[in-house]
């Protein structure tokens, strides 16, 4: 997967994660559990897509097409 769209998913995760997080300040009780529930489904696949870019950066070759000589 290349970074750009890697930065992408990344960026709709995040707001995502926001939005779910607004949602839950202003739900209603019955609501509550919900959202947290997709909060925290939320957040986990923002944590693992900013693993993902940190080891993409991280990765020989990162830039120059994924290979290193």
């Amino acid at each position: 997967m290349s970074i750009r769209l890697l930065a992408q998913d990344l960026y709709r995760a995040q707001r995502e994660v926001e939005r779910l997080e607004w949602a839950l300040r202003d739900a209603p009780i019955d609501r509550y559990a919900g959202i947290e529930d997709e909060l925290r489904l939320a957040r986990a696949e923002l944590n693992r897509l900013r693993r993902i870019m940190d080891g993409q950066k991280d990765a020989p070759g990162a830039g120059r097409g994924g290979r290193s000589r």
